[in-house]
């Protein structure tokens, strides 16, 4: 594991602090415990956009000489903008330390991040996807985050939110379940009446038929008897 520089260490715990005291909107971000060098953070899709509802995780890993380079950037969740577990290619990141400035703090990359993110401006590591299917992975973004580990230690309060808002959501989905069962048995059971009602003329029609052949029978043969006498 690198270990971080001393001045590294003390701008890290300088910007953690500051982002707690002013948080950035849209977006959650905490260092490892056990290694300030990576940060792990949270974009909530914002709304009107293909991401809203949506909750992504990534990281950013740092070098021991921070501020005076710039970070690694990964998206972790499926977005449907970003390739997962890939370094990304921005302004903010390790790819262009010639246009780094190391004024830039934890909140300013990430705020960088969340900007890229709602553009459409293609770079190394983004993706192609329609808005439906950024819509999509944005409804599971949520159950993906839980089956993280580090995520779920780093933002516990979030993790049981999305545990609550999907237990809500199953209990919802039953429901409608259930009364999609009974509108489609409600209305099945007026079919089923006029089936019944049906099959019982169609025997009744049967039987009257019947009675009418089995009569021009007997009329017939009678009249072949008479024919013959």
């Amino acid at each position: 594991m690198v270990v971080a520089s001393v001045t590294a260490t003390a701008r890290l715990k300088k910007d953690y602090a500051r982002l707690l005291k002013e948080p950035v909107p849209y977006v959650r971000a905490a260092p490892l415990q056990e290694n300030i060098l990576e940060w792990h953070y949270i974009i909530y899709g914002a709304p009107n956009t293909p991401y809203d509802g949506g909750v992504y995780h990534g990281k950013l890993v740092f070098p021991s000489d921070f501020p005076f380079k710039p970070p690694s950037i990964y998206m972790i969740t499926p977005s449907g903008r970003f390739q997962v577990n890939t370094r990304l290619c921005l302004s903010i990141s390790d790819f262009h330390p010639d246009t780094w400035n190391p004024a830039w703090t934890v909140s300013t990359i990430i705020t960088g991040l969340l900007s890229f993110m709602n553009d459409t401006a293609p770079t190394l590591g983004s993706i192609t996807s329609s808005e439906a299917e950024k819509k999509i992975l944005a409804r599971r973004s949520k159950a993906f985050n839980l089956k993280d580990r580090v995520f779920c230690e780093l933002f516990p309060d979030v993790a049981e939110e999305i545990r609550k808002s999907l237990s809500e959501a199953n209990t919802a989905d039953e429901a409608t379940l259930r009364e999609e069962e009974e509108r489609l048995r409600s209305a099945a059971e007026p079919s089923s009446g006029l089936s019944s009602l049906m099959s019982n003329l169609i025997v009744i029609a049967g039987v009257v038929v019947l009675a009418f052949a089995v009569r021009y029978m007997i009329h017939a043969a009678q009249e072949q008897d008479s024919h013959y006498k």
